[in-house]
């Protein structure tokens, strides 16, 4: 299969959700427009769209085959934007740019940023809830979506980083940050899409295996582009980890053995896929993709 192409026909069909979602806020008398263009700015800036595209080739892996699956999916996108918009706040990371353009508290300033994240998160939860589902199959979403992005998944992993910053992490603790921070609601995503598709208890675990695994490498990639990569690929501030002294793969094991680490997660991903015949293919191409983007 040609990745570029499958990404390219997915990107569109997120973007073209989520440009809805954003006109539908626009529309909206009781979102006030700054709020609801500071939303739109941020999500909109571009983006891989890697969790949703992620949440439907799992979803056409397990079987499912129609778009009932693009409100859970683009939820997704929503928290990540969300979690961008807090991360690059003075309080968190401080950053001026994300994906080659000012962020948002830059343009709309520090409360505007903050509260366009709270709305983004809180209307990930409304719009999975009118997905096309059963009742008990949007709980169980929910509760993936949940897990997977709050203290137990994303925010406890950034508490830990944040806590962490400056002083040296123990491999464990590492561990956590990485699985949690980010590999928690890439695991979601994956799951999410199972679940969607009413994936057999076997599937489910093996995509389940397959997303920890992909979750821990996106972010061991993501170390090694800080260190390796330029602010103009990066779409933000190039060895801004290692300036702020947080701790990453290459700062406790080195950018050669932080590769290596990369590598056996992907093979393991794939090795999660031996259950699934040609349905899992993006799945795999995906993977693979990972270990070798440059931003």
């Amino acid at each position: 299969m040609n990745l570029n192409i499958y990404l390219k026909k997915k990107r569109k069909l997120v973007d073209s959700f989520l440009k809805k979602y954003i006109a539908s806020k626009k529309r909206d008398k009781d979102c006030p427009k700054h709020l609801a263009d500071a939303m739109g700015y941020a999500l909109m800036a571009g983006g891989k769209r890697v969790r949703p595209i992620l949440c439907i080739a799992a979803y056409e892996a397990a079987g499912g085959n129609t778009e009932s699956i693009m409100p859970a999916a683009a939820s997704l996108e929503l928290i990540h934007t969300y979690s961008l918009i807090h991360d690059d706040l003075p309080a968190m990371d401080d950053d001026d740019f994300r994906r080659n353009q000012p962020t948002t508290h830059k343009v709309y300033g520090e409360a505007t940023a903050i509260l366009a994240g709270d709305g983004l998160l809180t209307d990930a939860f409304s719009m999975t809830a009118n997905a096309s589902a059963s009742p008990k199959t949007l709980i169980s979403v929910i509760n993936e979506l949940s897990r997977g992005s709050g203290p137990e998944g994303m925010v406890g992993g950034q508490t830990v980083d944040i806590i962490l910053e400056g002083k040296k992490a123990t491999k464990k603790e590492l561990s956590y940050i990485h699985t949690h921070k980010t590999g928690a609601l890439i695991r979601a995503s994956v799951r999410i899409g199972a679940i969607m598709a009413k994936a057999s208890p076997a599937k489910l675990n093996a995509l389940t295996k397959y997303g920890e695994k992909i979750g821990l490498a996106f972010q061991v990639i993501d170390d090694i582009l800080d260190v390796t990569g330029t602010t103009e690929e990066l779409g933000k501030s190039a060895g801004a980890d290692t300036a702020r002294g947080k701790n990453t793969y290459p700062s406790i094991f080195g950018l050669n053995a932080s590769q290596k680490i990369a590598e056996e997660l992907i093979i393991d991903s794939l090795t999660a896929l031996s259950k699934f015949n040609k349905e899992s293919e993006p799945l795999e191409e995906i993977a693979k993709y990972i270990l070798s983007r440059r931003n």
